[in-house]
């Protein structure tokens, strides 16, 4: 997907997790489904930085737009 993810065997059994933390991806959209912002996501997970979770977000969106949207 991005460069923001990664997925290693080693490292929580091969799921996706943002690059140099070991939280996976979905924590990001559970906590928006929460009600939660980016900003307190970042707080509440200090690994995480802000362009990290936006970047993730976008490529969620251009994902589900397809090609040519």
């Amino acid at each position: 997907m991005i460069d923001v993810i990664v997925r290693d065997p080693d490292v929580l059994s091969g799921r996706p997790v943002f690059r140099g933390t070991r939280v996976p991806v979905e924590v990001l959209f559970e906590n928006l489904e929460d009600g939660l912002t980016i900003d307190e996501i970042v707080q509440s997970y200090p690994s995480l930085n802000k362009e990290d979770l936006v970047a993730c977000l976008e490529a969620a969106c251009e994902t589900i737009k397809g090609p040519g949207a």
